[in-house]
């Protein structure tokens, strides 16, 4: 199972440091065959290190019994939660973590910084691809169109998020609405700060994942003004891991069934993948990169 001291790290260090084991776990090339396979995971803190842990426990569980299995061997696989997208773009650039869950942008990040980081797997949603990400306002806002966000403030997710900067951003370019056109904007890092900001008052509009809106519209305080697509979760594993543990874990993703574990991770399977299912967000990383320059009016 995986450690239970890392929830006491959790409650203890999830605002203020990356969360891992207090001893870093030694690489999967560093046991002998008969020996147990350590594996380091990571993730970035994309919601409360709380519900990180919750969600992704059970996969986590469900994956080192699998691979117990197919490799003939002990696994044993530590969880870290990185603070932000950057320490975990950066650890799978170094080659500092075994695996990782990554959104779109942040895989794309680390690929150019090592080109050999390997896709193992992506999810599903509902059997599909694709999922939506969604521009919110209160329910009660005149703001009917992104048009209308001129002149507003907007709240943003992580500089880094594929859903939260990257595509909202192109959807803004595409409406006319550029940096300069907005009354002020930040960049609050997690999907559920960005609903809540924009509930409370505090910001006009926010981009977030489609599931972390329905979540915080509990109340039917906020809704929807623009969605736009975003292609699924990559899973993907630093440039050195041995091609059998690649090949493995691949295995272990696409044949997961166990209901519990894909519900807590919100997901309906993996499938194969290929960097070619990522070409649409470089292109819309490219059109956000617009968003900064003056305004074709200005």
């Amino acid at each position: 199972m995986l450690k239970p001291v890392l929830a006491t790290l959790m409650a203890s260090f999830a605002l203020v440091m990356p969360l891992s084991l207090p001893t870093p776990p030694a690489h999967a090339g560093d046991d002998p065959a008969t020996k147990t396979l350590q594996l380091s995971f990571g993730v970035y803190q994309s919601d409360k290190a709380t519900v990180m842990y919750k969600k992704l426990t059970p996969v986590l569980e469900a994956l080192q019994v699998d691979l117990e299995s197919r490799l003939g061997r002990p696994v044993d696989i530590h969880l870290s939660i990185f603070k932000s997208y950057d320490d975990g773009i950066d650890a799978l650039a170094k080659g500092t973590i075994d695996f990782v869950r990554f959104g779109p942008a942040p895989y794309i990040t680390a690929q150019r910084r090592e080109p050999k980081v390997q896709l193992i797997a992506m999810e599903q949603e509902h059997g599909e691809k694709r999922f939506k990400g969604v521009v919110i306002v209160r329910n009660d806002s005149p703001i009917k169109t992104l048009a209308d966000l001129r002149g507003k403030r907007f709240a943003f997710g992580d500089p880094n998020s594929t859903i939260g900067r990257y595509l909202v951003q192109a959807e803004l370019v595409k409406a006319g609405i550029r940096a300069a056109d907005l009354a002020g904007f930040k960049y609050l890092d997690r999907h559920d700060k960005v609903a809540a900001a924009v509930e409370v008052g505090d910001f006009d509009a926010g981009a977030v994942m489609k599931s972390a809106f329905d979540t915080a519209n509990a109340k039917g305080t906020l809704r929807v003004l623009a969605s736009f697509d975003n292609v699924t979760k990559p899973w993907v594993a630093r440039a050195t891991l041995e091609a059998p543990v690649v090949e493995a874990l691949r295995a272990s993703l696409i044949g997961l069934r166990d209901p519990a574990a894909l519900k807590e991770l919100k997901v309906s399977g993996f499938t194969t993948t290929s960097d070619d299912e990522y070409h649409f967000v470089r292109e819309g990383m490219k059109t956000a990169d617009e968003f900064d320059s003056p305004t074709s009016g200005s």
